[in-house]
């Protein structure tokens, strides 16, 4: 290495420690709990995103006045925009986005802040290209788009802090500013550039310490991977030596690496704007619905979490109009995800029609948006915005469907239902009491759905089967638990159990004795674990067990793991449970039970016919119930949860496919994502303040009892 690239990378590992030693001194969250941000008699508040920047000055205000008068509560700025506050280096002008700021306040609008992180300005590349990413084949990126940024380079990061404590001086005490928008949709894009190999090369020192300690967690041995010292380690590459040239730990330390990056980077700039700001302005950021770069989890400095969500792309969904309707999935586990890191989350930005990436783009089925917008209020969403308010008639989004068509008066059918969606909001308030308290029947079918990023990261890597959807083998089980209508949150493995009837454990690779320690004392205090495949078979660094397969388990379930099958996408396997016969042929784990262990179902043909697939047993005061397959219907997984809630005395509903039910602050709601009428059963006695007991396609029901 030359002198000057040894001085380069020394003063780049100089400056990031200095960062994580400020970063550990500077202030948490706000002193403010997250949801005295948002008064639960509002129920949600609405807003838009609106980019005064692409349209004429002459034009904003007829804008703004025409969003309150729509009846949007606030307006999200200046994401993308850093180019207009910062025209050239260390030179701001703020004067137009005072102005817009002013005609917010003049037209009863509050403003969420962004920092514009996300997209650099055109100065950016042409002084300091090395503050861009490099990809797996060791090209720069470029600006023109977004999250190009190298989150780890110091110039970038200076560049940051500068024009972040710039909008927080000016704006941090704006009583009409409600709270800031960290960055873009952060998803902790992979970095090979030599600030990131530095970075990451720090991040594995922290880590293991010595580099025998990391020799070992990476299994280097194996290919001779073998390093003598931190020095010779570079980020694994897949683009360059391939799917198999690739070790699997080591990946997935660059996985948690980059998470780790993100998460960090976010605080920074969280850490920034609470030295100027106002304590009553949160502090959030907006991840997609399916992030699995960036994980939530390991941020420490935002109020909450938010996320965003566009359900239909081109896909086809439920029935013959689900291609219309959209992928239930998105919201389904967004909403319920993203509010495990404070309590609180909602959604930043939802389509508001046809987009402009999907594989195609239909039009959507009168009613749909409106439907959404239900969808993650039901789920206790606290934020319903929707990404755009103006349709562009230019550039890369112009065919993204917004609140506006083009000739930026006329609302578009999404707009429309957006604005019927907060004139009911508006009528619920009036509805609403304080104080209301979930009902007994549901809070004993409470479900919890433990989830951890790394996990996906670990199987997505080896799925040993192309019919494993690593993603939405989770979401099926908050779907399941739905359509027998229990309340659900999808929790992180530190969360207290205690407080669920019931908690399900879905492929959850990567486990320690003290974790399962954990779920050994939830069921023997009266819990019912429900257990799947996948789940405790390697350690925390991903290595299988030196012992039987997932052998710390084995005591929990009562039950031996002999061996796991996959079938041919032809061939079917068959389960028998209580006569009824299911089918599979994507995952199987062949049980031994333990002999005070009950066998549920068993495994009906293929040459270990009579071998247990489904296994439960009790343990203190609980259950332990053990499912051993994954199959594509989801009938047995159904059924054996089913069985779990009758068990326990807990009444199940029996809703099918895309009818969500919800109860939120005293008030029930359903939607429905399929392709036919439903007629939800509801008490004589309730009140339908909202909608039809016959649901249509995207048809909404809000009642109360």
């Amino acid at each position: 290495m030359k002198t000057e690239d040894k001085k380069r990378s020394f003063m780049i590992r100089v400056a990031l420690l200095v960062v994580v030693f400020f970063m550990l001194l500077l202030p948490g969250r706000s002193q403010e709990k997250p949801n005295t941000f948002f008064p639960d008699s509002s129920l949600v508040t609405t807003g838009i995103y609106y980019y005064p920047e692409h349209w004429p000055e002459s034009q904003w205000e007829r804008d703004i006045k025409k969003m309150s008068e729509m009846g949007f509560e606030f307006v999200h700025l200046a994401e993308f925009a850093w180019f207009k506050m910062e025209p050239e280096e260390d030179k701001f002008n703020f004067a137009w986005l005072d102005k817009v700021v002013s005609l917010c306040a003049k037209y009863k609008l509050k403003v969420l802040m962004c920092t514009p992180s996300a997209t650099t300005p055109t100065w950016m590349r042409i002084h300091y290209p090395e503050t861009f990413i490099m990809d797996g084949h060791y090209i720069r990126a470029e600006n023109g788009t977004r999250g190009l940024g190298s989150i780890v380079n110091k110039k970038y990061r200076q560049s940051v802090h500068r024009i972040v404590t710039e909008m927080a001086k000016r704006y941090g005490k704006n009583e009409n500013i409600t709270g800031w928008q960290i960055d873009n949709e952060p998803g902790a894009i992979p970095d090979y550039s030599p600030a990131s190999q530095d970075a990451f090369r720090t991040w594995l020192k922290n880590k293991y310490h010595t580099i025998d300690a990391l020799n070992a967690a990476w299994g280097a041995a194996f290919w001779s991977q073998w390093f003598n010292n931190f020095s010779q380690v570079i980020i694994p590459n897949t683009n360059l030596v391939g799917w198999w040239g690739n070790n699997p730990h080591a990946l997935l330390d660059f996985k948690r690496y980059a998470a780790d990056a993100q998460a960090e980077f976010l605080d920074y700039q969280a850490a920034t704007l609470r030295a100027f700001i106002s304590k009553h302005q949160y502090i959030t950021t907006n991840y997609t619905a399916v992030s699995t770069g960036s994980d939530v989890m390991r941020t420490k400095n935002l109020d909450f979490a938010t996320y965003t969500a566009y359900p239909n792309g081109g896909s086809d969904n439920i029935g013959n109009q689900g291609f219309r309707l959209g992928n239930s999935k998105v919201i389904l586990f967004a909403a319920d995800y993203f509010k495990s890191l404070s309590g609180i989350s909602g959604v930043m930005e939802i389509q508001p029609g046809p987009v402009n990436w999907g594989s195609y783009n239909p039009l959507l089925l009168p009613g749909t948006v409106r439907m959404w917008l239900y969808h993650t209020f039901a789920a206790g969403g606290k934020i319903a915005c929707s990404y755009r308010y103006r349709q562009i008639n230019y550039s890369t989004e112009q065919y993204h469907a917004g609140i506006m068509l083009t000739d930026g008066v006329t609302p578009s059918q999404g707009g429309e239902e957006y604005v019927r969606f907060m004139k009911e909001i508006r009528g619920l308030r009036k509805q609403f009491k304080p104080g209301a308290k979930m009902p007994e029947e549901l809070k004993a079918r409470s479900t919890a759905i433990v989830w951890n990023l790394e996990n996906y990261w670990s199987i997505d890597r080896q799925k040993q089967t192309y019919q494993w959807d690593t993603w939405n083998y989770p979401v099926k089980f908050v779907e399941i638990a739905k359509s027998l209508g229990a309340p659900v949150d999808i929790v992180p493995e530190t969360a207290d159990l205690s407080k669920f009837k019931f908690v399900i454990v879905p492929a959850y690779e990567m486990a320690d004795t003290a974790l399962i320690k954990k779920w050994s004392d939830y069921v023997a205090n009266g819990g019912h674990l429900i257990i799947t495949c996948r789940t405790a078979t390697k350690n925390r660094s991903g290595h299988f067990w030196e012992g039987a397969m997932a052998d710390p388990i084995t005591s929990l379930i009562g039950a031996r793991l002999k061996a796991t099958d996959m079938l041919s996408y032809s061939a079917q396997g068959d389960i028998v449970m209580n006569t009824t016969h299911y089918s599979w042929n994507n995952w199987a784990d062949l049980l031994v039970p333990g002999e005070n262990t009950e066998t549920v179902a068993v495994y009906d043909n293929q040459f270990y016919k009579g071998t247990a697939a489904v296994v439960k047993r009790n343990l203190g005061r609980g259950t332990v119930t053990y499912i051993g397959v994954n199959t594509d219907d989801s009938k047995l997984e159904k059924d054996v949860l089913r069985d779990a809630f009758k068990a326990a005395n807990a009444s199940a509903a029996n809703y099918p496919d895309g009818i969500y039910v919800y109860w939120r602050d005293g008030f029930y709601v359903a939607v429905n994502y399929s392709s036919e009428n439903y007629t939800m059963s509801i008490p004589a006695s309730a009140k339908i303040l909202i909608g039809d007991k016959t649901m249509k396609p995207a048809g909404v029901l809000v009642w109360s009892e």
